[in-house]
Protein backbone atom coordinates (compact mmCIF):
# COMPACT_ATOMS: atom_id res chain seq x y z
CA UNK A 1 0.00 0.00 0.00
CA UNK A 2 1.35 3.40 -0.99
CA UNK A 3 1.52 5.89 1.84
CA UNK A 4 2.76 9.44 2.16
CA UNK A 5 2.63 10.78 5.68
CA UNK A 6 3.34 14.42 6.44
CA UNK A 7 4.34 15.70 9.84
CA UNK A 8 5.92 18.73 11.45
CA UNK A 9 3.21 21.32 10.98
CA UNK A 10 2.10 23.66 13.71
CA UNK A 11 1.66 27.21 14.86
CA UNK A 12 4.61 29.58 14.61
CA UNK A 13 5.12 33.32 14.75
CA UNK A 14 6.13 35.29 11.69
CA UNK A 15 9.86 35.03 11.15
CA UNK A 16 9.99 31.60 12.72
CA UNK A 17 10.86 28.21 11.26
CA UNK A 18 9.33 24.78 10.83
CA UNK A 19 10.54 21.57 9.25
CA UNK A 20 8.01 19.37 7.53
CA UNK A 21 8.63 15.70 6.86
CA UNK A 22 7.10 13.43 4.26
CA UNK A 23 7.61 9.73 4.96
CA UNK A 24 6.98 7.51 1.94
CA UNK A 25 6.30 3.79 1.71
CA UNK A 26 4.86 1.27 -0.71
CA UNK A 27 6.77 2.35 -3.82
CA UNK A 28 10.35 2.57 -5.09
CA UNK A 29 11.33 5.89 -3.61
CA UNK A 30 14.39 6.42 -5.83
CA UNK A 31 12.21 6.32 -8.96
CA UNK A 32 9.94 9.14 -7.87
CA UNK A 33 9.94 12.88 -7.48
CA UNK A 34 8.38 14.30 -4.34
CA UNK A 35 6.59 17.60 -4.43
CA UNK A 36 5.31 19.84 -1.69
CA UNK A 37 2.08 21.73 -2.28
CA UNK A 38 -0.04 23.94 -0.10
CA UNK A 39 -3.62 25.04 -0.01
CA UNK A 40 -4.98 27.98 1.90
CA UNK A 41 -8.73 28.36 2.61
CA UNK A 42 -10.57 29.48 -0.50
CA UNK A 43 -7.52 29.14 -2.71
CA UNK A 44 -6.27 26.59 -5.19
CA UNK A 45 -3.57 24.12 -4.30
CA UNK A 46 -0.21 25.53 -5.33
CA UNK A 47 3.23 24.06 -5.79
CA UNK A 48 5.89 24.95 -3.26
CA UNK A 49 8.88 22.78 -4.09
CA UNK A 50 9.93 19.54 -5.72
CA UNK A 51 12.89 17.19 -5.52
CA UNK A 52 13.83 14.36 -7.85
CA UNK A 53 15.02 11.44 -5.73
CA UNK A 54 17.14 10.09 -8.58
CA UNK A 55 19.49 13.04 -8.98
CA UNK A 56 18.55 15.46 -6.20
CA UNK A 57 17.49 18.25 -8.55
CA UNK A 58 15.26 20.78 -6.83
CA UNK A 59 12.66 23.33 -7.82
CA UNK A 60 11.01 26.13 -5.87
CA UNK A 61 8.11 28.46 -6.30
CA UNK A 62 9.19 32.09 -6.52
CA UNK A 63 7.27 32.88 -3.35
CA UNK A 64 9.48 30.61 -1.23
CA UNK A 65 12.87 30.85 -2.92
CA UNK A 66 15.58 31.72 -0.45
CA UNK A 67 13.36 30.84 2.53
CA UNK A 68 12.46 27.17 2.02
CA UNK A 69 14.81 24.27 1.40
CA UNK A 70 13.78 20.82 0.22
CA UNK A 71 15.96 17.79 0.88
CA UNK A 72 15.74 14.04 0.68
CA UNK A 73 17.04 11.19 2.80
CA UNK A 74 16.74 8.24 0.44
CA UNK A 75 17.84 5.79 3.13
CA UNK A 76 14.80 6.79 5.16
CA UNK A 77 12.44 7.32 2.20
CA UNK A 78 11.75 10.76 3.62
CA UNK A 79 11.66 14.23 2.13
CA UNK A 80 11.97 17.34 4.26
CA UNK A 81 10.88 20.91 3.75
CA UNK A 82 12.78 23.35 5.92
CA UNK A 83 10.80 26.57 6.13
CA UNK A 84 12.52 29.67 7.46
CA UNK A 85 11.45 33.30 7.71
CA UNK A 86 7.85 32.24 7.69
CA UNK A 87 5.19 34.78 6.79
CA UNK A 88 1.45 34.85 7.56
CA UNK A 89 0.80 34.22 3.86
CA UNK A 90 2.55 30.84 4.21
CA UNK A 91 -0.40 29.68 6.30
CA UNK A 92 -1.96 26.66 4.60
CA UNK A 93 -2.35 22.91 4.68
CA UNK A 94 0.84 21.46 3.26
CA UNK A 95 0.76 18.26 1.24
CA UNK A 96 3.46 16.07 -0.19
CA UNK A 97 2.91 14.13 -3.37
CA UNK A 98 4.79 11.56 -5.46
CA UNK A 99 5.33 11.65 -9.21
CA UNK A 100 6.78 8.65 -11.04
CA UNK A 101 8.86 10.98 -13.20
CA UNK A 102 11.44 13.62 -12.37
CA UNK A 103 10.19 17.05 -11.30
CA UNK A 104 10.82 18.69 -14.67
CA UNK A 105 9.07 21.68 -16.13
CA UNK A 106 5.63 20.41 -15.14
CA UNK A 107 6.32 20.03 -11.44
CA UNK A 108 3.73 22.66 -10.55
CA UNK A 109 0.96 20.68 -12.21
CA UNK A 110 -1.14 18.97 -9.55
CA UNK A 111 -2.28 16.40 -12.11
CA UNK A 112 1.28 15.13 -12.59
CA UNK A 113 1.35 13.46 -9.19
CA UNK A 114 0.23 9.91 -8.54
CA UNK A 115 -0.01 9.78 -4.77
CA UNK A 116 -0.85 12.34 -2.08
CA UNK A 117 -0.51 12.58 1.65
CA UNK A 118 -3.25 13.74 4.01
CA UNK A 119 -1.67 17.12 4.70
CA UNK A 120 -0.34 18.97 7.72
CA UNK A 121 -1.50 22.38 8.90
CA UNK A 122 0.96 25.26 9.06
CA UNK A 123 -0.25 28.44 10.71
CA UNK A 124 1.92 31.55 10.86
CA UNK A 125 0.74 34.29 13.17
CA UNK A 126 1.59 37.95 12.64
Amino acid sequence: EVQLVESGGGLVQAGGSLRLSCAASGFTFDDYAIGWFRQAPGKEREGVSCISSSDGSTYYADSVKGRFTISSDNAKNTVYLQMNSLKPEDTAVYYCAADDESCGSSWLNVGEYDYWGQGTQVTVSS
